[in-house]
Order: structure tokens, then sequence, then C-alpha cells
């Protein structure tokens, strides 16, 4: 009985220890609220009402000039991310993408 138990806390603090799941890339689809092309930042409003912000890292090839507030947009973030880790201020960076998107 005690070989189960010692064994169930071992169980337990691994559990505890696990990393956070990774995801292969998160995509967001929504339209552009605000957008500075000049500071590199831009806020998207998803279906459900919320606001995703962005900030372009200058290496990314990302051009904002070629959006306007009010277009629908896709952002994609193709790096492995945390799961859990689905925050409202991102920094887009080289391999990201955000591409206008229909109706």
């Amino acid at each position: 009985m005690r070989c189960i138990a010692a064994w169930l806390a071992v169980a337990v603090s691994l559990a505890l220890w696990a990393p956070p799941a990774f995801a292969e890339a998160r995509t967001m689809t929504g339209t552009i609220v605000r957008i500075d092309a000049g500071a590199g930042t831009f806020t998207v409003k998803d279906a459900a009402g919320a606001a995703w912000s962005y900030k372009v890292d200058p290496d990314a090839g990302i051009d904002l000039a070629a959006f306007r507030e009010g277009d629908r947009v896709t952002v994609t973030i193709a790096r492995a991310t945390p799961l859990n880790m689905n925050t409202a201020a991102d920094l887009l960076r080289k391999g990201d993408r955000v591409g206008k998107s229909g109706f």
C-alpha cells in the first residue's frame, strides 16, 4: 500500500511540473479597428467582440500600409505558442502573416 501511495505522489508531482502544451500556429480573423502603420501597431476585433492588439517587428516583412481600418483580416502567428498564451498583445515576427480575408 505504501508503494502505491509513493507512486501516486510521484505522478502528481510530475503532473504539476509538466511544461505547457504547444500549438503549431494560432490564427484569428476579424476587422481592423485601429491601425498605426508608422508605429507598426494595429488592433483587430474578432466575431466575439474581443480586441486583439499586435505590434509588428520591423523584420517581419509585414507592410501595414496595405491595410485600413475596416479591413477584414486573418492574422497567423506561425511559431509554436503555448495553448494558454492567447494574449491580447502579440509581437508579430518573421514567418507570421497578416492578410485580407473575405466576408
